[in-house]
């Protein structure tokens, strides 16, 4: 596997490479994979710019025409499948299988907004309510918001960067996109292929970019709506500087997962498997705090105990690795300095606990007392904590004693627990029988909290990319 030594930047629909200053880090080897240009904060004024200019002409569009780009997209993706899977496991440092798993996801969204597309957005009014309203009528539409300004995270470069560019094309809306500076090669992939269709000039920009330079994505006024993915202290901090426009937010999570009595244990073992270690715990919904009822505590924790050990760690580019790098060494780091927290306060750890560069072992650890950031904040890395409780409400209290509330999953033959789940936990999904970590890409997704404002899934992420405009017609 290898990438191309360096890849363009897309300004206004174009490539360009003004410079090849950012080095992208194949994330096992640790040595440089390829290189892109940094946008400089001229050349990000040059895209926003851009973007107003083309907002008329991307409004314009008809539905078809946006669906057409769509379609092209799904197609150009499907005939690059191996290309994007092996340049998301070099810089995102992804196990290969689920790499592939995520240009899936990747096709699957285009090809959900290519639906969602031609659909009606809007509805008929009734305003004949009474007397004084007798012969009035009307409509509602959907129209797009304008340019719109998105921040895609290094966890999943390609499937959330799609989150955010394939509604914006089937409402309407151009767009200034910034990849995470270590993982841009799959939004710059994405924007190659959006260069082969015909939409109209500065109908998207692409462009990696230090900080300094992403001021302009978030304060320009020029642009109507920010879509941010990333970390709570970030996210909240640009909302603070967005001024008018709608600020969509995507945050942090540390999810929980209960194991009721009389659930069958080893499927939720090999869900919560999937749930806490999936690349290596690199998701916002990553299983982190695993509630157990003590009448199935000890033989759940031996099955997955079990379960964990069994799990390779190495090359991601090696099918049978489950657990691969971390982004980086001190995000690797920072999850070893919490683990050893947790451990001076009485935590044990049962499996796991070790770091090789930037591959931490799968890590399962119990009484980790609440207070330690290993369980009060977002850990993403490969760490789940084990406790058990006694009493269903007693489970539900744990959950919301969060700061976060993305997703929860709750594993329980019962539907009186299920529903009482559903009714009472503070999170923006509930998922029985099921790990918080599973999303399917056309539901509703977002959380509540300080894990974020507004829903991604394509459908409601084309309302927040437009506004509703009312018509009213009185019969003469």
């Amino acid at each position: 596997m290898s990438l191309k030594s360096e890849y363009p930047l897309y300004l206004a629909n174009r490539a360009e490479t003004p410079n090849v200053d950012l080095e992208v880090i194949d994330k096992y080897s640790g040595e440089v994979a390829t290189r892109v240009p940094l946008a400089s904060p001229e050349r990000i004024d040059q895209a926003i710019a851009a973007a107003a200019k083309a907002a008329g002409a991307m409004a314009a569009m008809r539905p078809y025409e946006r669906q057409a780009v769509l379609r092209h997209c799904v197609k150009r993706f499907a005939e690059r499948f191996d290309e994007l899977a092996e340049s998301l496991c070099i810089e995102a440092g992804k196990p290969i299988k689920d790499s592939r798993g995520e240009v899936t996801r990747l096709i699957d969204t285009f090809q959900i907004a290519c639906d969602e597309a031609v659909k009606p957005h809007g509805e008929m009014l009734n305003f004949e309510i009474g007397e004084r309203t007798k012969g009035y009528r009307g409509w509602t539409k959907r129209v797009p918001i304008g340019p719109c300004s998105f921040i895609s995270p290094f966890n999943f470069p390609l499937n959330l960067a799609a989150h955010k560019i394939a509604p914006a094309i089937a409402a309407g809306c151009p767009f200034v996109l910034k990849p995470a500076s270590k993982t841009p090669v799959g939004a710059l992939l994405i924007g190659e292929v959006l260069a082969e269709c015909d939409l109209p000039e500065g109908a998207f920009s692409i462009l990696p970019c230090r900080r300094d330079g992403a001021e302009l994505f978030t304060t320009d006024e020029r642009l109507k709506l920010l879509s941010f993915t990333g970390s709570p202290d970030v996210g909240w901090a640009l909302k603070e500087k967005a001024g008018k426009k709608k600020v969509i937010l995507e945050l942090g999570g540390n999810a929980a997962c209960i194991i009721d009595e009389g659930t069958e244990l080893d499927d939720a073992v090999d869900r919560v498997i999937t749930g806490a270690f999936y690349q290596s715990g690199q998701s916002c919904i990553s299983v982190q705090r695993i509630l157990v009822h003590e009448a199935v505590a000890e033989a759940f924790e031996a099955k997955l105990l079990k379960a964990t050990r069994a799990l390779k760690s190495g090359d991601p580019k090696n099918d049978d690795t489950f657990i691969g790098p971390m982004i980086s060494e001190g995000e690797a780091e920072r999850v070893m300095d919490w683990i050893e927290e947790a451990k001076a306060a009485g935590a044990a750890v049962l499996c796991g606990g070790t770091r090789k560069g930037n591959i931490i072992e799968a890590t399962l650890m119990k009484n980790v007392p609440r207070d330690v950031k290993l369980y009060r904040e977002e850990v993403f890395g490969p760490v789940a904590l084990l406790e058990t409780f006694t009493d269903f409400d007693q489970a539900i209290e744990r959950v919301n004693d969060s700061r976060f509330g993305i997703h929860a999953g709750v594993f329980t033959p019962r539907i009186d627990h299920a529903m009482r789940a559903w009714d009472r936990i503070e999170a923006g999904g509930v998922l029985i029988n099921e790990i918080p970590s599973w999303r399917v890409d056309n539901m509703p997704y977002g959380g509540i909290k300080d894990s974020g404002l507004g829903r991604e899934g394509l459908k409601y992420a084309i309302e927040d990319m437009t506004e509703i405009r009312t018509l009213v017609i009185r019969d003469v």
